[in-house]
């Protein structure tokens, strides 16, 4: 398995937007990109449009996911899909991450 990690425990990721769906985003690990995202998710989630790379680790706060979990999924499977929040959820504050 290649190295996921930077120095100090970061996790390098790529974000990636859903060209079919408003405010769904993929992670992935940025030294293995798409290559372990299932073929059937990125056909449901359309073209992937990369938006930004960040250091991950657990001290970073998400806005609409928990740091834990994000993590987690991108060790198991390489890749966390992030969906778009329920109907109800408040929308976010300007100048959260």
């Amino acid at each position: 398995m290649t190295s996921e990690k930077t120095l100090s425990g970061k996790v390098l990721v790529d974000i990636y937007k859903s060209s079919v769906r408003a405010e769904m985003y993929l992670y992935v690990n940025r030294d293995e990109a798409l290559k372990r995202v299932p073929e059937a998710l990125l056909s449901r989630f359309g073209k992937p449009v990369k938006v930004m790379t960040i250091p991950l680790h657990e001290q970073r706060p998400l806005a609409r996911a928990d740091i834990a979990t994000v993590l987690a999924a991108l060790k198991a499977q390489g890749f966390y899909l992030q969906m778009p929040p329920a109907e109800d959820e408040p929308p976010l504050k300007p100048g959260r991450d």
